[in-house]
Formats: structure tokens, sequence, C-alpha cells
């Protein structure tokens, strides 16, 4: 079990860690070199957080696979957001949607994943 809770807690430090280093790139200067260093630094994140949300849902699918499957596929989607809010905003397109679909998968990807037996009982 000390693995396991191990694992928990690296992978909420990496996604926390993740949606700190996206703010901060999404609201620096678009062409500074530090926001191209953060945003590489971000994609590592993204990395890990696969991983060890990975790791979770391959030791914890038994419980309930459907939830769980159901996390995996919001968590990638969050990240894919992530991803297309600073490259749209890079090329100066249009990120209104991309905002809003970030905020929306954020946040049932944090609910599902706090009502899973993993997660904590905040519900």
């Amino acid at each position: 079990m000390g693995i396991l809770t191990d694992t928990t807690h690296l992978h909420i430090t990496t996604w926390v860690v993740a949606v700190i280093l996206f703010l901060v790139a999404a609201f620096m200067q678009r062409d500074s070199k530090g926001r191209k260093i953060m945003h590489m630094v971000l994609r590592l994140f993204y990395v890990l957080i696969i991983i060890t949300g990975l790791t979770l849902f391959i030791e914890w699918s038994d419980a309930d696979p459907m939830l769980y499957g159901i996390k995996f596929l919001l968590g990638v989607l969050t990240i894919g957001m992530m991803e297309m809010v600073l490259v749209r905003s890079k090329k100066q397109k249009s990120v209104t949607m991309f905002w809003a679909l970030f905020a929306v998968f954020l946040f049932a990807t944090m609910f599902i994943g706090f009502m899973l037996p993993v997660g904590m009982d905040f519900f």
C-alpha cells in the first residue's frame, strides 16, 4: 500500500505543478525565451502526469474500470487543452474556447479523481 500512496502523491504533485507552470507560461510574454523553456518543462510534466496516471489506472481499474477510463480520458483532454492554449496563443490565434474547455475538463477530472477510491473524500 505504501507504493500506491507514493504514486498517488506523485501524481497529485505532478498535476499541481503542471497547472501552476501552465498558468505562469500562459501569462508570460508571448515571444519570451522564458516561455519557451517553461513550455518545454511543462511538456515533461505532461509525460510524468500520464505515466503516474497510467500506473494508478492499471493498479486500480479493477475497482471501477469505466470511471477510471473516463478520468484518464478527461486527464488527457485537460493536457490537450493546456497545450492548445499555449500553442495557439503563440500563433496569436483565439484561445477563449480552449481556456473554457481547459477549465471544464480540469474540474471534471478533479471531481472524478477525488470520487475514486484512491482519491480524497471531499464529496
